[in-house]
């Protein structure tokens, strides 16, 4: 049988709890590091040209299941810098051939999207919309009166909130007496919210966020709508993934984060999907497709799933 872990480093290190009383001499401890990849990858990968032409090819294939539903709607929502903007800018350079910008994504402070908006995705340039919309939204923040009120959000799970509505943190849009009064159509709702997170930044959720959070996750499981986390900036986090993307599921210490992850927000571990959005890159990359791709795939797979509760 091989070895789960490659073979684990020991280190010599001195420790002032070694010394011995009245000894005066010291005795080395033997530290045993934890392996910092594992001897296989936990998730099965074949990375690879002909895997990132299949998987936009199932992209480019997909339909709802639904004639009604032309277009999934995926959700994005995260705090600050998590890289939601910066996930649809991604799949859209994968689909365009080259690296865009159309959704404005940066390291500030504050949030650069102020307005809901809602993406389309083409097959190329000047290509048809593919079957999915990528739903961008202000982030949120610890402060009760900080980024994205969680009341907007669970509008736009209702499909009650217009693209280009301008979000006030304070005031959440206030729903008229007809939509209080009726369900909006199934194509305008949400089918599937992707909580975006970035692994590089200590601590996954602080108690302030923490409570937004859970207030949204309750409500999509009111309406049965499936939640999947994005673990972004895998790169920054772990070394051995920034040396070579491909030991992604190999890193223990990625794993460890999608087992936090999971727990924290009470989610299976197969519905955290790890990757890497371009951000200082001017060339498209494999390995990077191949992450961004295969998450876009398991978020409208998890569409169909809530879609087929109508069916």
């Amino acid at each position: 049988m091989g070895a789960l872990y490659s073979q684990p480093r020991r280190n010599v290190e001195w420790n002032d709890r070694s010394w011995k009383m009245g000894g005066g001499s010291s005795t080395p401890v033997t530290v045993e590091k934890k392996p910092e990849l594992l001897g296989k990858p936990w998730r099965n990968v074949v990375w690879d040209h002909s895997t990132r032409t299949d998987l936009m090819q199932y992209l480019q294939d997909y339909k709802p299941t639904i004639d009604s539903v032309p277009q999934a709607r995926i959700l994005l929502i995260g705090r600050i810098q998590a890289g939601k903007s910066s996930f649809f800018n991604s799949i859209n350079s994968v689909f365009r051939g080259n690296i865009t910008s159309q959704a404005g994504a940066g390291e500030m402070t504050t949030s650069l999207t102020l307005k809901y908006r809602t993406y389309k995705v083409r097959a190329g340039r000047g290509g048809q919309p593919l079957a999915f919309l990528l739903c961008d939204t202000m982030g949120l923040e610890q402060t009760a009166n900080g980024g994205v009120n969680p009341k907007d959000i669970m509008s736009i799970l209702k499909g009650y909130i217009p693209d280009e509505y301008q979000f006030n943190p304070s005031q959440p849009k206030a729903a008229d007496d007809s939509q209080q009064c009726s369900t909006q159509t199934l194509a305008d709702r949400i089918h599937c919210v992707v909580y975006v997170m970035d692994s590089s930044s200590p601590g996954l959720l602080g108690e302030g966020m923490k409570k937004k959070v859970d207030e949204i996750r309750k409500e999509c499981c009111l309406h049965d709508v499936p939640l999947l986390v994005l673990l972004t900036k895998v790169d920054r986090a772990c070394p051995r993934v920034e040396e070579d993307l491909e030991n992604v599921y190999r890193s223990c210490y990625i794993r460890e984060l999608i087992k936090k992850a999971s727990g924290c927000l009470g989610i299976a571990e197969s519905n955290v999907l790890p990757v890497k959005n371009y951000s200082s890159e001017i060339e498209l990359n494999d390995t990077c497709d191949i992450l961004l791709l295969s998450a876009m795939k398991q978020m409208l797979n998890f569409a169909d799933n809530y879609l087929d509760n109508f069916d």
